[in-house]
This record gives structure tokens, C-alpha cells and sequence, in this order.
């Protein structure tokens, strides 16, 4: 799925990365556990948490995620974006709760990481 169905999907504002909608993301994950996200995430998939910190950006930059979002409303600091905008990673922030964003990616074809699909 690209990044720009997951936006529409998710009513979600591009805050870094407007130039890399056309991204294919393989699967997603969502957690507020950056431990789950360092077990969970695989590379060239969409992180979903309501984390606001830095190590999140960082952790996503090692994992090799193709873009975060963040949700229920919760918006990243400056710092956090310009740290997105050196890593080249898209980051998107949704009012949805992460069960909702997870649920509506779901049924849009969305699968998780779990390879259960």
C-alpha cells in the first residue's frame, strides 16, 4: 500500500516527507513500547504509536521503517520533525486512536507483521 492511501485512509496530515507518498509500505506495526517496536517492526513497514520522543524517529531510522504515524493527535516536537526530515522519513499524524487506525488500515488491505495473513 503506498503512503498516500495510508493518509487518505486514516485522515491523516503529512508533517515530513510530502515528497514520498508514492512509498510502498509491506505491512505495519503498531506500539507505544519502543521494546515491541525494536521486536516487532520490519523494515519497509508503517509504525503506528502515540510516543512522543525522539528514540522513536531513531529506532525507525535503524529498523528501516518507510514512515510513522502518529495518533490520536498527538503531534511530534520540532526537534523530532527535523530529526524525520534528516532521516528522509515521512512522518503522518492521525486523530485516531491506534486500535481505530489499525482497524481501518485492516480492512483496507493492510496486514501486520505477524505474517498471519
Amino acid at each position: 500500500m503506498k503512503l498516500s492511501e495510508v493518509s487518505d485512509i486514516l485522515n491523516a496530515d503529512v508533517l515530513v516527507g510530502n515528497e514520498h507518498m508514492d512509498r510502498v509500505v509491506v505491512g505495519a506495526g503498531s506500539a507505544d513500547l519502543m521494546e515491541d517496536v525494536l521486536a516487532a517492526v520490519a523494515k519497509d513497514a508503517l509504525l503506528m504509536t502515540g510516543v512522543i520522543s525522539e528514540e522513536v524517529i531513531r529506532a525507525s531510522k535503524v529498523i528501516g521503517v518507510s514512515a510513522v504515524v502518529f495518533v490520536r493527535g498527538k503531534r511530534p516536537t520540532p526537534s523530532m520533525l527535523t530529526l524525520a526530515k534528516t532521516y528522509d522519513l515521512p512522518v503522518l499524524l492521525t486523530r485516531e486512536s491506534l486500535f481505530v487506525a489499525s482497524g481501518r488500515l485492516y480492512m483496507n488491505g493492510m496486514r501486520g507483521l505477524d505474517g498471519a495473513w
